[in-house]
């Protein structure tokens, strides 16, 4: 039998055709997803969290005032951590607790791991200055875990704060701070107090006092946007310089958000661990993480009889060497 017109065409045409789908299937391979960037949703985590939290519940109106709970199994009531991450009061998320979760789970210690309103949240809602509504937020948390101590199966007298960076800042606020439990408050939740076991933090600021940052470690940068200061682009001066020079007018804040102001005899024992040596008095690679921040505090701490680990690479007279061992010590010294 001879070919036809149409099974010709079709045979010359095969090929293209083939050409053609494989064309399609590769412009329709899937692309790589794109890197994470921190849009403000509480719930898009930057991290897969290892275990399923027991909870997640709003302590405040807010959409980013929530906390993630795990609860340690025990027939008694159970120490708390309570985690407050970092990220410059601007990002970050509560799923970096995860490298602490399981050693505090193990070690028969409940975690809660805290979201809080950003720098921009307190600005838009008319905070002044900003850096009291992350400062707050987790003040309020800690209370509503207490609140849930029944609930939760928790020993709200052995609580423990930790977090890294500006969560690290908070937490150490927040242990240094005078009780905020208000007894006569309608709200049975800020009648809780805030006052901790003991705390141990990376990386932490310990001031935000522009002239101790730059006495201490003279390229600092931090701080300025925790009192709602920023550039000039004008004049091209940095927001650290323009913090510099306002620090006589916003003392008052100063005082009233730096741990270092806050610190008296009687607070609760800390952890500071840090990355690198200290490198007292120059300038550092890493001014806002340096351990420069953490030999003047123990030198004040020290001065009031506060106890005080401060551990780096190289530290002497090291008892825990990490942020978890710290707090097991103090939460469960019954463990060995």
């Amino acid at each position: 039998m001879k070919p036809t017109l149409t099974s010709v065409t079709a045979l010359l045409l095969a090929p293209l055709a083939a050409h053609a789908a494989d064309a399609t299937a590769k412009a329709e391979k899937p692309k790589a997803p794109a890197p994470f960037v921190y849009d403000g949703d509480p719930e898009r985590l930057k991290y897969e969290l290892p275990i399923k939290p027991d909870e997640n519940v709003a302590y405040g109106p807010h959409r980013m005032q929530v906390i993630y709970f795990w609860r340690a199994k025990s027939d008694q009531p159970t120490p708390l951590l309570v985690y407050i991450h970092g990220g410059g009061w601007s990002g970050g998320d509560r799923s970096v607790v995860r490298s602490m979760l399981q050693p505090a789970l193990d070690a028969g210690i409940s975690v809660a791991s805290v979201e809080y309103r950003t720098i921009k949240d307190s600005t838009a809602d008319g905070l002044v200055p900003p850096v009291k509504g992350p400062m707050l937020d987790c003040a309020r948390a800690l209370q509503f875990c207490r609140s849930k101590a029944k609930e939760w199966n928790l020993d709200k007298t052995k609580v423990a704060l930790a977090g890294g960076s500006a969560g690290a800042c908070t937490s150490l606020w927040l242990a240094f701070h005078d009780d905020l439990a208000d007894p006569k408050s309608a709200d049975p939740i800020e009648r809780e107090s805030t006052r901790v076991t003991c705390a141990a933090v990376s990386g932490a600021q310990t001031t935000l006092d522009p002239h101790q940052m730059r006495e201490w470690t003279p390229n600092s940068k931090y701080g300025a946007h925790a009192f709602g200061i920023s550039w000039d682009a004008k004049n091209k001066i940095s927001s650290f310089q323009m913090f510099y020079d306002a620090r006589e007018r916003i003392l008052p804040w100063i005082k009233a958000y730096s741990p270092y102001e806050l610190v008296s005899r009687g607070d609760p024992p800390v952890g500071l661990f840090y990355s690198t040596p200290p490198n007292l008095g120059r300038e550092e690679k890493d001014p806002t993480h340096t351990a420069n921040f953490g030999v003047k505090l123990k030198e004040h701490l020290d001065a009031n009889q506060v106890p005080c680990e401060l551990v780096y690479p190289g530290a002497s007279n090291v008892k825990h060497a990490t942020d978890s061992a710290y707090i097991k010590a103090y939460l469960r010294p019954d463990l060995k």
